[in-house]
């Protein structure tokens, strides 16, 4: 996959998000939802799930989790994917390595 494929996946999953959200809760998550709710004091539960998913993501991003997982499915970065050029396009891959010579690749 490419990074034209993780903008297009991404703009439906934007797509369907912006529909009405039903999450089934365990109880583990439920007790831990009612705590945040009870200590924090939010307007609305929402807004415990919407400050969630943004520590999630950032968590996500300064852990390296994200760019691992996107360069496993779509080969890219999240660096890349907002700037939408792969390191290649950006540097013009101005030093290519050889594939096949796996003994070399650490030598500099």
């Amino acid at each position: 996959m490419s990074l034209d494929d993780l903008q297009d996946e991404i703009e439906a999953e934007y797509a369907a998000a912006g529909e009405d959200l039903s999450v089934d809760l365990d109880r583990e998550t439920r007790n831990e939802l009612a705590m945040l709710s009870v200590a924090l004091d939010p307007e609305d539960v929402d807004e415990l799930v919407r400050r969630a998913v943004h520590d999630f993501f950032q968590a996500t991003v300064e852990r390296g989790t994200l760019d691992f997982h996107l360069r496993s499915g779509y080969d890219c970065t999240y660096d890349e994917y907002l700037s939408g050029m792969t390191f290649d396009e950006m540097t013009g891959n101005q030093f290519p390595q050889q594939q096949d010579d796996d003994d070399r690749r650490y030598q500099f």
